[in-house]
This record gives structure tokens, C-alpha cells and sequence, in this order.
């Protein structure tokens, strides 16, 4: 049988010569053309891990620029308060300022005061708390109206509101045995010069025993007292 395949191939060479080579080159350029396309597989493992390193490069930055953004939101939380100037002003409202703004700083927010206001008893040094409210009377307001105003806005706001009004605190007492100037001009009748004497005096003759020895006190008589009596503690 095996003799007989050669003496086939030499009869019939040139009627199936030529397809047969063909058939032959074109298996053999399918064979090298599939063994280029295929990569290694150690290629293609680097080709994934590399990928995946370049996804996680990209993913990181993104990640770290979100907790910084987040974190800058925090601190912008946490260093800006709400405060609400009500009164003679020339425009009242609420307004946002930073945690470290004293009291002047929120009447020029809201436009300074108006023609008719009453701005001398106001700490403007004070420094200012988040739900604070601040009350700038009128000129020839009644003191009992005005105290009733502080009271009811204080009554109405967060613990915040200490110190928050014109006439000064309303919600805690006024310790003048130990209250500095900045403490004393709070109270409704006292300013720069009346808290000095207060300060002097307690100096001079030490504690306050009562409330009512503020009376010793040079410039503050009955009138002044009567108005500032159930505002202040000597313990």
C-alpha cells in the first residue's frame, strides 16, 4: 500500500501538485498567524496587573480630593455663626459671620446704626456667640420696655444669647465683685467711667458684702441702682 502512494504522487503530480502547495502554504501562514496574535500568557498576566494599577492610581487622587473637600467643609461649618441684630439699625436681620467677630462687626453687617439709635450703653468690643441676638434701642426708649424685649428674646433663643442684648445680660447676673470693665459696661446705666469706679472702689475697700454698697460707688446713685438691682450678685 505504501509503495503505491508514491508511484500516485509521480503519475498525478502535475494535475495535484499545485493545489496541494497551495493548501500547504496556506495552513502553514494560518499556523504563524495565530501563534503572533496569541500573547503569552506571562504577557497577558502583566498586561491585567498592569491595568489594574493604572485604574487604582486613578481612583486614589479622587478619593484623597473628596476627604479634603469634606474636610474644608468642616472647618467651614465650625467657624461660622448666625446671629440676629434686631432694633435701630438700618437693617435688621440674620446674618453669618466668623466665630471670632465681636459685636461692632455684626451692626455694620446689617448696615450700621440708624439716625435714631441709642448706642452708648452697647459693648461693641463683645464677642460675639452663634444664635446671639443683639438689641439696639431707640433714643428716649423706655428702660422697662426695652429690658422686657432683651428678656422675652433671651427667654426664646439658646443658652447662646448670654450678653447678646444692649442693656446687657439678662439671663445671668452680673457678678461685681468679680465682672471687668468689659463685664460691667454690659448693664444697662454703666459705662467706660461708672465701671472703673466700681472697679476702684472694690479695690480700695474690697469685696461687695451687698448689692446695695454699690450705692457707695461715685456716680452711681438711688435712681441708677433701682435700675440695675435685679441684675447683679455679690457671690
Amino acid at each position: 500500500m505504501c509503495e503505491l502512494i508514491p508511484s500516485f504522487l509521480k503519475k498525478n503530480a502535475k494535475k495535484y501538485g499545485t493545489p496541494i502547495a497551495v493548501l500547504l502554504v496556506c495552513l502553514v501562514i494560518f499556523y504563524i498567524s495565530k501563534q503572533s496574535s496569541t500573547p503569552p500568557q506571562d504577557e497577558l498576566f502583566s498586561t491585567i496587573q498592569d491595568d489594574q494599577q493604572a485604574s487604582t492610581e486613578k481612583t486614589e487622587p479622587k478619593e484623597k480630593k473628596n476627604q479634603q473637600d469634606a474636610q474644608k467643609q468642616g472647618i467651614v461649618a465650625t467657624t461660622s455663626i448666625m446671629v440676629d441684630v434686631k432694633g435701630a439699625v438700618k437693617n435688621p436681620g440674620v446674618y453669618q459671620l466668623d466665630a471670632d467677630s465681636r459685636v461692632i462687626d455684626a451692626i455694620l453687617l446689617a448696615g450700621g446704626y440708624a439716625k435714631n439709635a441709642q448706642s452708648r450703653q452697647i459693648n461693641h468690643a463683645q464677642k460675639l456667640q452663634d444664635e446671639m441676638v443683639i438689641y439696639v434701642p431707640q433714643k428716649g426708649e423706655d428702660t422697662e420696655e426695652v429690658l422686657a424685649i432683651a428678656s422675652q428674646q433671651t427667654s426664646t433663643s439658646a443658652p447662646s444669647t448670654q450678653g447678646s442684648t444692649a442693656h446687657g445680660e439678662n439671663s445671668n447676673l452680673v457678678n461685681i465683685n468679680t465682672a471687668d470693665e468689659a463685664g460691667l459696661t454690659t448693664l444697662n446705666g454703666v459705662g467706660p467711667a461708672k465701671a472703673q469706679a466700681i472697679i476702684a472702689y472694690r479695690t480700695e475697700n474690697g469685696p461687695f458684702k451687698t448689692i446695695e454698697e454699690l450705692k457707695n460707688v461715685t456716680g452711681i446713685g438711688d435712681k441708677t441702682f433701682e435700675s440695675l438691682k435685679d441684675y447683679l450678685t455679690v457671690n
